[in-house]
C-alpha cells in the first residue's frame, strides 16, 4: 500500500469513502458485505475511512462506525463532516457534532470537514449567527478532532475567498479532482491554488462516479498500447498518484470487487509518464463535446442582463458531460436574474465572441437542462424523508 505522510501520521493513499456502500434490495446497507469490505481493506493497510451526515439517509455513519470498532482505534482514520451545506433555516453544529460521535461510535473523529463550501454554503459557513467554524475550532482544541479541512466543489475563486478568510484554520482539502476535471472544471487550477497555501489534497471522484471506468473501446485500446496490464480505472488513478500534494484518494466503492482492484493499484507506486499523462489528457479533451469558451469576457460587457456568461459557459459544459446536482450547484446560488432562463438572446453577446459561440442558443439548451435537474433543495429534503424512513 502507499502511503503518504500528513503530520506524522502515515495514511494510505487509498482511502474508503462510504457514500456508496452496497445495499440490499430494499434499499439498507449490506452491513455483512460492508464488515466484508472493511476485513479486506484492512489486510491490506487501507486505514483511512470517510463517512458524512447525509450518505445513506444518515446510516453510513452507524455501519461504517459498527465495522471499525472491531479493530484497534489506533489502527484507522475517521473521517467525518459537518453538513453546512444542507438548506436549512438554522445551524446547530454541536447537536449534530455529538450525534455523529455516537452514532460512530467514537470519542474524537481523526479528520473532520466543512462538507461542500461552494457558493451558496460559504455565507452559512461565515455567518456568526452559527458559530460554526469557532465550534469546530474549540473541538479540536479539546481534542475530539484531530485535524480540520473543508470539501468543495465549489470554482477556484470561490476557495480562494474561503481560504482568505479561514485558511489558517484549514489543514486540508477535499476537492473533486480526475483527468477530465482536470480542465473541465479546471481542477489543475486547484491543485495550484492549494499548493500555494501548502495545503494537502484529498480526492473525491477521481473516477466521476464510475464514468471514467466506461471507456469506448477505441480509447481502451490506445491506453493499453501504452500500459498492456492496466484497465480503466487503475489509468484514473495513477494519474493522481503523479499529482503534487495529493494525500487521500477517497473511492467510494460498492462491493469486494472494486475494492480488490484498487488495492491492487495502490499496492505500488506507478504514476504516468509524461507522455502517458499527455495521452490520457488528450483522450479526456476528446470525451468533453465542449462549447469553446476561452472566458475572454468581452460577451459580459455587452449583456444587459449582466450575466456572468463564461461561468455558465463553463457549467454548461459540465452538465453536457455529466448533468447532476453538483454541476449546477454554482448557477442554483446565484438569484434567478443571473441564471440562464434569464438570457433573452439580444445576440450582443454572440457578435462580440472571439470564437463565434451562439451563446443565446447555448444558454436557452442550458436552461432547459437546468429546470429538468433536481434542486439541491429538492434533494436535502428527499435525503431528510428518506433518513426519517430509514431510522423507523
Amino acid at each position: 500500500m502507499i502511503y503518504r505522510n500528513f503530520q506524522g501520521k502515515e495514511l494510505s493513499m487509498l482511502g474508503f469513502g462510504t457514500m456508496r456502500l452496497p445495499t440490499l434490495p430494499d434499499g439498507a446497507i449490506d452491513e455483512k458485505q460492508v464488515f466484508r469490505m472493511v476485513d479486506l481493506a484492512m489486510s491490506h493497510g487501507v486505514n483511512y475511512f470517510d463517512t458524512a451526515w447525509p450518505y445513506h439517509g444518515g446510516l453510513s455513519e452507524v455501519v461504517i462506525g459498527k465495522a471499525l470498532v472491531r479493530y484497534p482505534r489506533e489502527k484507522w482514520y475517521l473521517a467525518n463532516k459537518y453538513p453546512g451545506h444542507q438548506i436549512a433555516s438554522s445551524y446547530d453544529p454541536k447537536a449534530i457534532f455529538e450525534e455523529q460521535l455516537q452514532k460512530c461510535g467514537v470519542e474524537y473523529f481523526d479528520f473532520y470537514l466543512l462538507h461542500n463550501v461552494y457558493e451558496k454554503s460559504i455565507e452559512t459557513y461565515l455567518d456568526p449567527r452559527w458559530g460554526i467554524l469557532d465550534y469546530f475550532k474549540e473541538q479540536k482544541r479539546l481534542g475530539r478532532i484531530k485535524h480540520l479541512g473543508f470539501s468543495t466543489h465549489g470554482r477556484v475563486e470561490l476557495i480562494k475567498e474561503f481560504l482568505e478568510a479561514c485558511g489558517e484554520d484549514m489543514e486540508f482539502c477535499q476537492i473533486q479532482l480526475n483527468y477530465l476535471d482536470w480542465t473541465l472544471q479546471d481542477a489543475k487550477a486547484k491543485v495550484n491554488l492549494l499548493n500555494e497555501w501548502k495545503i494537502p489534497i484529498w480526492v473525491m471522484e477521481p473516477l466521476r462516479g464510475g464514468k471514467l471506468c466506461q471507456l469506448k473501446e477505441e480509447e481502451e485500446k490506445a491506453l493499453r498500447a501504452l500500459r498492456p496490464d492496466e484497465g480503466a480505472p487503475a489509468w484514473g488513478l495513477r494519474f493522481l498518484q503523479g499529482i503534487e500534494g495529493v494525500s487521500v484518494v477517497l473511492s467510494g466503492m460498492s462491493n469486494r470487487y472494486q475494492m480488490q482492484e484498487n488495492i491492487r493499484t495502490f499496492a505500488e507506486e506507478k504514476p504516468l509518464s509524461h507522455e502517458e499523462q499527455e495521452a490520457l489528457l488528450a483522450l479526456a479533451e476528446g470525451m468533453k463535446d465542449s462549447v469553446p469558451c476561452t472566458g475572454c469576457r468581452y460577451c459580459t460587457a455587452h449583456c444587459p442582463k449582466g450575466l456572468d456568461i463564461p461561468m455558465l459557459l463553463e457549467t454548461y459544459n459540465d452538465v453536457r458531460y455529466l448533468a447532476n446536482v453538483y454541476a449546477t450547484m454554482r448557477v442554483e446560488a446565484l438569484p434567478e436574474e443571473k441564471q440562464p432562463a434569464a438570457c433573452i438572446a439580444c445576440g450582443k453577446c454572440a457578435r462580440m465572441c472571439p470564437q463565434n459561440i451562439d451563446i443565446p442558443a447555448a444558454m436557452k439548451d442550458f436552461a432547459e437542462k437546468f429546470a429538468q435537474i433536481p434542486t439541491w433543495v429538492s434533494i436535502c429534503k428527499e435525503r431528510e424523508e428518506a433518513a426519517k424512513k430509514l431510522k423507523k
